[in-house]
């Protein structure tokens, strides 16, 4: 008798998810760009998104701000420098916060819906059934999804911006007595449009990689209706360790290439 054949090693077995959502998104990218282009559900996507994002997204950035804002306030304060405060809450804000609080709450909100409507459809054999009349899913369903949450996290990206530093300037200004111009002034000596340009490009990658992470996950949910509710929480949480994990990466070589604005 021949030895039972070993399984594939735990490294393995590990990396295989990490490759096929990897191909995944190399797929969508390619389906993207491959007519027909979905145009009707991409817009029926993108309102969904923007509806069930938008308000948890503005309620969310309020608290988030006030607290940068609060926090900063105090700092400068102990070290003499509360004409400082507007540069660093803003820029904490537009940099940091918006893009991050917009990416959780897209992968909360969206990237759950998302996942379970291709997970149910994946357990219906509806996913099976296009590929057998030779319908593209990627095509059809995913591409869509996905790129209506990037557009949405741009759109949301804005949104939460403004909501924060309205909410940091209320908290400064009115809460602790902070003087408007110099709240105002500090932050545009030293704020640039790079700045800007990077929280966008944060807030479309993170919308990208939590659409695709949501469509791997409702694309291969585990057997049974409980299988897509687990794949359900289980792309939220990957959604943001991703998120978190790009955002170090980005902010790492935005400093690193953009210098700083002096004073």
């Amino acid at each position: 008798m021949s030895a039972p054949q070993a399984g594939p090693s735990p490294l393995t077995r590990a990396l295989t998810p990490v490759g096929r959502l990897f191909g995944l998104g190399v797929d969508i990218v390619k389906q993207t760009f491959r007519p027909p282009f979905q145009l009707r559900e991409y817009i029926e996507q993108t309102w969904f998104v923007t509806k069930v994002s938008a308000l948890p997204t503005a309620l969310f950035t309020i608290p988030f701000g006030a607290t940068i804002a609060l926090l900063l306030a105090e700092l400068t304060r102990q070290f003499g420098a509360q004409s400082q405060t507007g540069a660093g809450s803003v820029l904490a804000i537009v940099q940091q916060a918006a893009p991050i609080v917009t990416a959780l709450l897209i992968s909360g909100a969206g990237g759950s819906a998302v996942c379970a409507d291709l997970g149910a459809r994946t357990i219906r054999e509806e996913i099976a059934a296009m590929e057998v009349l030779g319908i593209s899913p990627i095509q059809r369903l995913v591409v869509p999804r996905v790129l209506a949450m990037a557009t949405t996290a741009l759109v949301l990206n804005g949104l939460a911006t403004v909501v924060g530093v309205g909410g940091g300037y209320f908290f400064n200004v009115i809460i602790q007595g902070g003087t408007p111009g110099a709240y105002i002034a500090s932050f545009s000596a030293i704020a640039q449009v790079s700045d800007i340009v990077v929280s966008e490009v944060k807030a479309a990658l993170f919308g990208f990689t939590a659409g695709i992470v949501a469509a791997y996950r409702g694309l291969n949910p585990p057997p049974g209706a409980k299988g897509v509710g687990d794949a359900v929480n289980q792309s939220v949480v990957i959604s943001f360790v991703l998120v978190f994990l790009i955002n170090l990466v980005l902010t790492a070589l935005y400093l690193e290439l953009v210098p700083p604005k002096g004073i």
